[in-house]
């Protein structure tokens, strides 16, 4: 898969040092996936959530979470938000 863009996270990480790590590990399987449907990203990530048009990834014992938008025919994730557990559950980020 293509991630699209790793600004976003180096960004977060750089104001949440513990989130770089996994953060780097979630990348670098991200891009070494070949997923065409949502049940095929659920076998590397079962904790998914599909929310609306965004697909939820728990990062770091579900500390973080990475929103995305994944389209599988053209094996692009475009990350929309990084986001601490507290942030995401203040629900702003379902309005983009």
């Amino acid at each position: 898969m293509h991630v699209i863009s790793e600004k976003a996270l180096r960004s977060f990480w750089a104001r949440h040092p513990s989130a770089e790590k996994p953060l780097r590990a979630w990348c670098r399987v991200a891009r070494q996936s070949q997923w065409t449907t949502f049940a095929e990203l659920r076998l590397t990530y079962p904790a998914a959530d599909l929310v609306g048009k965004f697909i939820v990834f728990n990062i770091s014992g579900n500390r973080f979470r990475l929103i995305a938008v994944v389209h599988f025919s053209r094996a692009k994730v475009y990350i929309r938000r990084v986001l601490t557990h507290e942030e995401y559950d203040n629900g702003d980020w379902k309005e983009d």
